[in-house]
């Protein structure tokens, strides 16, 4: 084992957010964070163990060696010791270095009172057969944090009552998604919210032999927000059958790659003026809208659906808000392998994220990791000390989550994964996952707690 190897303690190692486990995309980013560790809750252990005791180890697993090993010349059972030292040497030394050294740590670390994440780092390691065992290794551990005086930490809390502006423009909205486009009859000329029916060929400045940006029969909204500014300014006023031209300067962001920072110079002609025509508010649309029966049944839905959603989006943002003032008050340092799981557990949402939008392995695979992660970091830092105080506020406070919280959270992940339930909750068992899901079902419950104590 080298002074860079690690040390398996069955201690909690950090407080991942992404407890349910990690889909299998493959975006191919490094976890690993090398030897970095804070210094401000960093400890080391020095174990040593007398030579009789590692004498003993490597008999026992020798012996283990002995009595199951298949080596062509010998029959089973009868590889003599000799032979098996020497084929197996490595394996033997990993095994006494297992068997040995966690239980040791365990009792060192319950000697200086304090609680490990992570994984100990080796930085010393003496182990042979025969010999006296000695180990250096550096882990870090939680801090103790005060959290006297966190019932006065308040922020302000909005209220979630829909208001009647709210309600008509959600309506508004549901009209305009049933709306039609229909020609204008009448001869006039176009006018904001109009929709003109356009032919267009565009020639890119300075790329003469580039092939011409064209559409036939092409929609437009003149002084909709999606209509690039001076189309909508040649398009004001002109009537169908007229000939414009229009030239485009696209800023440098603009959403089409191909068009960023690109001057574009248009013709175009106006073919049909047409007009969006929204439904009215009645029965008829109510029922065109889903099971409803009548407007009334559709209104009171839509007012029962966003008061769901004001509910929840005020809360999440009153939530962080809570979080970030009870992270500004209390201030400690935070281990950096916690801090580096944050960070991974944010960039496997984000990737995820990107997964969905449509990007591929291969263009995961271009992504500046290292850069990404340090924009992460100050993000996350703050989420540690978060989850540290609601871990001690929820000591305080007795908040404790029940078997039946934990099957409803393990059943709704089951129906997201598409996994059956007994084996999904098998693989958490398995891997720790169950005891981080319930760790983040307590601090929710703890945050909901202190939601509701704020004033109105």
């Amino acid at each position: 084992m080298s002074s860079t190897d690690t040390l398996e303690t069955n201690e909690p190692s950090g407080t991942p957010e992404e407890a349910h486990g990690h889909e299998g995309h493959d975006h191919n980013h490094e976890h690993q964070h090398g030897p970095v560790l804070n210094p401000e809750v960093t400890r080391e252990v020095v174990i040593d163990a007398p030579a009789e005791d590692v004498a003993k180890a490597f008999r026992t697993v020798t012996r283990n060696y002995q009595r199951y090993a298949r080596l062509p010349g010998f029959r089973p059972g009868k590889v003599p010791e000799s032979v098996i030292k020497r084929k197996f040497a490595n394996e033997i030394r990993k095994e006494v270095t297992e068997g040995l050294l966690p239980e040791q740590f365990r009792k060192k670390v319950e000697e200086l009172g304090v609680r490990p994440v992570g994984q100990p780092q080796v930085t010393e390691l003496t182990i042979e057969d025969g010999q006296p065992l000695h180990l250096k290794a550096v882990f870090e551990y939680l801090p103790d944090v005060s959290i006297e005086g966190y019932e006065q930490v308040v922020v302000d809390k909005p209220s979630v009552e829909v208001t009647e502006d709210e309600f008509k423009h959600e309506l508004e909205q549901l009209r305009e998604s049933r709306g039609t486009i229909e020609p204008v009859e009448e001869d006039r000329p176009l006018v904001d919210g109009d929709w003109a029916q356009i032919t267009y060929s565009g020639v890119v400045a300075d790329e003469p032999e580039a092939a011409p940006i064209a559409g036939e029969d092409t929609l437009v909204e003149v002084g909709g927000k999606e209509t690039v500014d001076a189309f909508n300014q040649v398009l004001r006023g002109a009537k169908a059958g007229q000939e414009l031209k229009a030239e485009v300067i696209y800023p440098a962001d603009y959403p089409e790659a191909k068009l960023q920072g690109k001057t574009v110079a248009y013709e175009l002609t106006v073919k049909a003026i047409k007009r969006r025509v929204l439904p009215e508010l009645s029965d008829e649309f109510a029922k065109e809208m889903g099971n409803y029966e009548s407007l009334d049944q559709l209104q009171n839905a839509v007012r029962e659906h966003m008061a769901n959603r004001k509910r929840r989006s005020v809360e999440g943002e009153t939530k962080d808000r809570l979080f970030a003032a009870l992270v500004e008050k209390f201030q400690f340092p935070v281990p950096e392998s916690m801090v580096q799981e944050q960070v991974d557990a944010r960039l496997d949402r984000g990737l995820r994220a990107l997964a969905a939008q449509g990007m591929n392995t291969e263009q995961m695979r271009k992504l500046d990791f290292g850069r990404l992660r340090t924009a992460q970091r100050d993000s996350a830092v703050a989420e540690v000390k978060a989850h540290i105080l609601l871990d001690k506020i929820a000591e305080k406070e007795a908040v404790t989550v029940s078997d039946e919280d934990l099957d409803r959270e393990l059943h709704l992940a089951a129906l997201q994964s598409r996994e059956p339930y007994d084996a999904l909750r098998q693989r958490l068992t398995e891997d720790g996952g169950l005891a981080r899901i319930r760790e983040q079902l307590k601090r929710e419950k703890t945050a909901s707690l202190l939601y509701e104590r704020l004033p109105a």
